[in-house]
């Protein structure tokens, strides 16, 4: 029997080693346009991103090896461009001649797989435009970002491509923005509520994301230079299309094989409507696990389950390919997202009776190290109890959550199936009740009516409108709530009715479920525990006239939201600039962001960050979450490294260095990526384009100042009676000594006034650098930093300094002390010493990984 299987990578090279595996006497072929094979498709993204440092290691096999281990024959460079069911011959064309053959079959395999959909808009065939799906997309993702020192970039698509591609490009220190015509992040994925939580998180992170949004046409000339949307332009230096796949079916048209939207319906054992054809793979249209219904599921796991599945029943064997639920599993910046089975709104949409609970857990034993969380989302059948779906997010492995419900749901498990299940445990690993059997436990309650809850769909869509809300924290954390010490209660709660609409908060949910208990005891009729709690709903209370706790001040501080002393309720937001620089649509948004949220006035810090006055408490996270969406962030404060400042050097007229690009590089490397990292004290940075110090350098934790040093040519001098650059020193320290000029390098500040200025151009060459200030500071005490011995030519090196200075701050400095402290304490030599060498940095991990200065001195 001669098998023909179209397509080399994923369900096209299980289906044929699979096939060999079983019956060694089958002839089988792959035919497959590319020159690669079998390649790691899933991984593009973690290439792009560095994780993964060579090409090779996305290739899974080359056709060669494939072909040694398998015994199937493999035919790259061939493209199938027509079929015909009744010859059984595929008509193939080279690529690379365009010469055509006729391949016959006795049974033909379709594994074409999907490409990348590409949207019909103007621009897509620019350079910098990009799609993600082979490894050449990759490389040439890549090879550009690296090759242009790309910094921002447009993602289109909010799929788990696209977030990836987001995710990884953020890796690399690119200013992604991802959009999305769909009104949330993840559709058909996630439902909402989830959806939203995913958005605020990219959002802190760093990641722009609009959904809602259409692209409508790609900017640019020689290459991409931004993206026209419905929602306005946004500039970029690359643009990436993740907007969906289409299935490579295209050749098919005329066979007479039963299509939908470009997807192969296939039946349980992956045969076509047209005899001896089957398909397998991205291509095809199987069915849904638990509807039964038709489901496209164009995945590299199923891809690989469909092919298995499909070389068994060729070789004769009774399989039937069971169909998918929609497994899938996302690393995004500080957070994986997974998911199996239906959504909410699927499972509706299915005719279920659907009951649902959110339930955080730690994911481990909490006095672990690294312990942290789940938010497990459970949707069930109410009637059968049947387990249908769940969406878990964590930092950790979110995956076991998931598999655990893969299971449950492929052996028709009932909730109970899990009530003692006996899961792993150990501190390192879990919790001594597995997280899922808590989600389960939960649920069940939810079931019996023992739990009563309101979803967080629920509350964002106002059903807590005329609910009273409790707070049953520890100590009182949601201003203006009605507060409970859970330990006191006892019998009836004063000022609390029993016949009113409380909503009960806490942090995680565990708490307020207690409380319920105890309540229903004492004859409360109509509590009911908010899901999810404060750690995954924004709670408030509205009209609230409460003051704000010195926690939430604290809290909100760390936000760069500073008290505003002649109000109990207001705040003084931080708006981050690029060194003072802001665009005029950047602008407009501050100033709307002012109007809707705050007293309407905007005003300047010193460190050239802008301040929107007078937010009140409740507006803080909107206002945040209003500044994200336009790409900016606001925050300054704390004891970490703080915005960076910088003079116009770049186009003042007497700039020695690009302080605008040198500055912002900075901004991105030591701002954004030490945001996390806990200092003794406050890290001030400051960028000077020249000795005349503007922007006070010298004066800052850290400056750096342009330097020109002059190169004289003696023999050029003319000993003139009146010498030019003597004239052109703005300091004296050029003198004519012995009828030819001298310039004191110990005093020279190299400012390069004096380049050019000699008619016999005994002064023309100079060398531009860098001079490094240390340990400066102004405010209530006063330090006049100074500067390391070296005058620095290579930007790098100086980069590298910043980054030494950080870390012998973080290492070696005494909690609330600034870093002039530190340097006076420890001498300027000993702290040049090691800035000038590289210990620092091979120290780097353990210093960052150590817990110190968790209460920094800085108060703001």
């Amino acid at each position: 029997m001669k098998v023909l299987i179209i397509g080399g990578v994923a369900a096209g090279t299980k289906t044929a080693a699979k096939l060999k595996r079983e019956d060694r006497s089958i002839d089988v072929t792959v035919i497959t346009k590319d020159q690669d094979i079998s390649y790691a498709g899933c991984g593009l993204p973690y290439y792009v991103g560095g994780l993964i440092e060579s090409r090779d290691e996305l290739i899974v096999n080359t056709p060669q090896k494939y072909s040694g281990l398998t015994g199937v024959e493999v035919r790259t460079g061939k493209e199938a461009v027509a079929v015909d069911p009744a010859k059984k011959e595929v008509t193939l064309k080279d690529v690379q001649t365009g010469e055509t053959e006729a391949c016959p079959y006795d049974k033909l395999v379709i594994a074409t797989g999907a490409s990348a959909a590409e949207l019909p808009i103007e621009g897509k065939d620019l350079p910098g435009v990009f799609k993600m799906r082979t490894p050449d997309d990759a490389e040439g993702i890549r090879t550009y970002a690296e090759t242009n020192n790309v910094k921002k970039a447009v993602v289109i698509g909010a799929g788990f491509i696209g977030l990836e591609a987001a995710e990884n490009l953020h890796v690399r220190g690119v200013n992604v923005t991802v959009i999305d015509f769909a009104s949330q992040v993840l559709p058909n994925i996630l439902d909402p509520e989830m959806a939203a939580y995913v958005k605020k998180h990219l959002l802190n992170a760093g990641i722009r994301v609009i959904t809602g949004t259409s692209a409508e046409q790609i900017l640019g000339t020689d290459k991409v230079t931004g993206v026209k949307t419905s929602a306005g332009m946004l500039s970029c230096e690359m643009l990436i299309m993740a907007a969906g796949i289409r299935p490579n079916t295209a050749f098919l048209e005329g066979t007479g094989i039963e299509m939908f939207k470009g997807t192969i319906l296939v039946d349980g054992q992956m045969k076509t409507s047209v005899d001896d054809i089957y398909a397998a793979g991205d291509c095809v249209m199987v069915t849904n696990r638990i509807t039964g219904k038709r489901q496209w599921s164009p995945m590299g796991s199923s891809a690989n389950l469909e092919g298995r599945t499909l070389a068994q029943v060729l070789s004769g064997a009774q399989k039937t390919y069971p169909g998918v639920l929609g497994t899938g599993v996302v690393k995004l910046p500080g957070l994986n997202v997974g998911r199996t089975g239906l959504t909410e709104a699927q499972a509706r949409e299915a005719g279920y009776d659907v009951e649902t609970v959110l339930v955080p857990t730690d994911d481990k034993a909490h006095y672990y190290p690294d312990a942290s969380f789940f938010i497990t989302k459970l949707i069930a059948d109410r009637a059968t109890r049947k387990l249908l779906g769940i969406q878990v997010f964590g930092p950790g492995e979110v995956d076991k959550m998931v598999d655990i419900a893969v299971m449950g749901i492929n052996m028709g498990a009932v909730l109970e199936d899990f009530e003692n299940a006996d899961f792993a445990y150990a501190p390192p690993f879990s919790t001594a009740i597995h997280p899922f059997v808590q989600a389960v436990y939960v649920l069940m309650n939810k079931l019996d009516g023992t739990f009563v809850s309101m979803t967080p769909a629920e509350y964002a869509a106002g059903k807590a409108e005329g609910y009273k809300i409790v707070d049953v924290q520890p100590e009182p954390a949601i201003r203006g709530a009605f507060f409970v010490n859970l330990a006191k209660v006892n019998g009836e709660i004063e000022g609390l009715d029993k016949k009113e609409k409380i909503l009960l908060v806490c942090a995680k949910g565990k708490r307020a479920y207690f409380l319920q208990n105890r309540m229903r005891y004492y004859g409360y009729e109509n509590t009911v525990v908010l899901e999810g709690a404060t750690f995954f709903n924004d709670v408030k209370v509205k009209n609230a006239d409460a003051a704000v706790s010195k926690e939430e001040e604290t809290r909100v501080k760390a936000l760069g939201f500073l008290k505003d002393k002649r109000t109990p309720d207001r705040f003084n937001g931080r708006v981050i600039t690029r060194n003072g620089k802001i665009t005029a649509e950047e602008a407009r948004t501050i100033a709307e962001a002012a109007e809707r949220f705050g007293s309407g006035e905007v005003t300047m810090t010193s460190r050239l960050t802008m301040e929107i006055q007078g937010v009140p408490f409740d507006n803080i996270e909107p206002l945040r979450e209003y500044l994200m969406q336009a790409g900016l962030e606001t925050g300054g404060t704390g004891s970490k490294v703080r915005p960076v400042v910088s003079c116009k050097g770049t186009t003042c007229q007497y700039g020695l260095i690009d302080t605008f690009a040198l500055s912002e590089e900075i901004h991105e490397r030591f701002f954004h990526g030490y945001s996390s990292v806990k200092l003794p004290h406050k890290f001030k940075i400051a960028v000077g384009g020249c000795p005349n110090n503007c922007v006070k350098p010298d004066l800052n934790d850290l400056g750096i100042i342009g330097q020109r040093v002059p190169q004289i040519d003696l023999e050029k001098c003319r000993g003139c009676k009146v010498c030019q650059i003597e004239n052109n020193c703005p300091i004296h320290v050029a003198k004519m000594v012995d009828g030819k000029i001298t310039i004191d390098e110990n005093e020279c500040n190299h400012c390069g006034r004096c380049v050019g200025k000699c008619p016999f151009h005994a002064v023309e060459d100079y060398t531009n650098g860098y001079r490094v200030y240390i340990g400066g500071r102004w405010g209530k005490k006063v330090a006049q930093g100074r500067y390391l011995d070296k005058v620095f030519t290579d930007k790098e090196e100086v980069l590298s300094i910043v980054e030494k200075a950080i870390l012998l701050f973080r290492e070696q400095g005494i909690t609330g002390e600034r870093f002039a402290d530190t340097v006076a304490r420890l001498g300027f030599e000993n702290v040049q010493e090691q800035l000038l060498a590289d210990d620092l940095l091979a120290r780097k991990e353990e210093n960052i990984k150590a817990q110190k200065h968790l209460k920094g001195g800085a108060t703001c």
